[in-house]
């Protein structure tokens, strides 16, 4: 195959679709999880406890959405939704214990078959890493300045 380097744009985003689709496979076969659940369990580790609407903002999906998220994760076990300190209609949401080992294993799940395949393309993985936080850098930067 040419060198199509005009054709980047389309490439990455062929990629990281297929990337997308190959994670839910891959969550839902080993641990029962949808890709989409596991995005919002992963920013509630990082986020620690936090209202629906950072953690919407954070998904990048309207309130009502990370709202329906948040009861179905906590149906299963995964989140806790409480009534949030400050008051009001608010509601807090946390990783469970279960939700924090279910997070943590996905994680494991999917950074192993990721490492694996960049590996197999004949890219080292350390560089593929280091290259892919450059440009999220890059891009956090450039939005900040939009």
């Amino acid at each position: 195959m040419a060198d199509r380097t005009d054709d980047l744009a389309y490439d990455l985003h062929v990629l990281v679709a297929r990337l997308d689709a190959s994670a839910d496979k891959i969550l839902q076969a080993t641990h029962g999880v949808t890709y989409r659940r596991f995005l919002a369990m992963l920013a509630l580790r990082d986020l620690g406890g936090t209202s629906q609407r950072a953690l919407a903002e954070r998904l990048d999906v309207s309130e009502p959405s990370a709202s329906r998220m948040s009861a179905v994760l906590a149906g299963a076990g995964l989140v806790l939704i409480d009534p949030d300190p400050a008051g009001g209609n608010r509601r807090r949401v946390t990783l469970s214990d279960r939700g924090h080992s279910v997070t943590d294993a996905c994680l494991r799940t999917l950074e192993g078959r990721l490492a694996r395949l960049v590996e197999r393309s004949g890219v080292p993985y350390a560089a593929y890493a280091l290259n892919t936080r450059r440009l999220l850098a890059a891009l956090t930067e450039s939005a900040g300045a939009a």
